[in-house]
């Protein structure tokens, strides 16, 4: 670590966070800013006023290590800066997240989970809740709802000398990018998409029940509605259920994005049955969700599973339908930050004049609990 720089990128943030090295995150943000989202590990001080008010004074009583490094945190870098400058003064070695939690959106770690016939690499933006993976079987690979910058997985995928074969993606995203035509365009590859007329550039529509091959695995899809009309789940080996923004581990996804009232409880209803479709399932089967609501430890441990786990946790799945209906709507969440620009961007599949810095800020709200 430099002591003549006075910040760090997120991917060197990441970098650290993952090899585990002695450094201190310190989160001077606005108190409800760091309730919806922060850095796992990191350490709260609510400083954001009084930084502001040029009363560095507040960190007199931060409690630092002695030769630990210190990465100060606020929404987009600025105040951070003034913790980390003040902080300097005190003999600390500090510097300031560039970017903010604004940058942090695009840090992931990775979790390997590994079968008889497959491998499955749990991608995950812990600054966004994103979840993607790579199965990989016979040195094959395909890629399901890719949300990480396409160089992320092309690296990847070289290091382990593995073929990308396809991409899919479960439905049509709302809260972040989806960088799986840019792939299938990288690697000349098709791209799976379910059946909808929404999206206007060339992919291979699938429908319910169809299976694809990877390797020596077989992927079947599971036509799941609700969460939006397309939302199709993936049946891999009859072990894993890649349930998209459907089913969570502790928690289902919402079926109001894009929609009017009257299509938000149809779409509820469409959920309520395609959970119980899923749930019917054999209960040893592990799901893999879209999106975590925490941030994503780095911990190498994988978010996931099992059917049984899930019906036991999940209340509202135990409901009847019309109870159901009116739970979920009743429980809706805020919508999140820009979610019809991306869902337009993603329906043209064209994001050059876009930064998905700033198009992807926050932290996802798809799911109700």
């Amino acid at each position: 670590m430099e002591n003549n720089r006075l910040s760090v990128g997120a991917e060197q943030l990441r970098t650290w966070l993952e090899d585990k090295k002695d450094v201190i995150v310190l989160d001077v943000r606005p108190k409800e800013q760091r309730e919806e989202w922060q850095i796992p590990g990191s350490i709260y001080l609510d400083a954001y006023q009084r930084l502001n008010n040029n009363d560095a004074s507040v960190l007199d009583n931060v409690a630092i290590p002695e030769n630990v490094p210190v990465v100060t945190v606020c929404a987009a870098g600025r105040t951070s800066m003034i913790a980390a400058n003040e902080l300097r003064k005190k003999g600390i070695e500090a510097y300031s997240l560039e970017g903010g939690m604004k940058a942090w959106s695009m840090a992931w770690n990775t979790a390997v989970l590994t079968f008889e016939n497959f491998e499955v690499i749990q991608f995950r933006r812990t600054g966004k809740g994103c979840l993607s993976y790579m199965i990989i079987s016979r040195k094959e690979a395909v890629i399901i709802d890719a949300s990480l910058p396409v160089a992320d997985y092309e690296q990847f995928l070289s290091e382990r000398g593995i073929t990308l074969k396809f991409v899919m993606d479960t439905h049509i995203h709302a809260d972040h990018l989806s960088r799986s035509k840019q792939l299938a365009e990288k690697f000349n590859i098709p791209f799976y998409l379910p059946v909808q007329d929404k999206i206007t550039f060339n992919f291979k529509p699938l429908g319910d029940n169809v299976t694809v091959t990877v390797g020596n695995i077989s992927i079947r899809s599971i036509h799941s509605p609700g969460h939006t009309l397309e939302s199709t789940s993936y049946l891999i080996d009859d072990k894993l259920l890649l349930t998209g923004d459907t089913l969570f581990i502790e928690s289902i996804g919402r079926p109001d994005l894009k929609a009017s009232p009257e299509e938000a409880r149809h779409k509820a209803s469409l959920l309520y049955h395609s959970l119980q479709k899923l749930i019917a399932l054999n209960e040893n089967i592990i799901v893999l969700p879209g999106h975590t609501s925490k941030p994503v430890e780095f911990n190498s441990i994988p978010i996931q599973a099992s059917l049984s786990s899930i019906k036991q946790n999940v209340s509202m799945l135990h409901l009847k339908e019309e109870e159901f209906v009116q739970t979920i709507l009743q429980r809706i969440p805020r919508t999140p930050a820009n979610y019809l620009a991306i869902v337009e961007k993603n329906i043209k599949g064209e994001y050059d004049d876009v930064n998905p810095v700033e198009l992807e800020a926050g932290a996802n709200r798809c799911a109700i609990s």
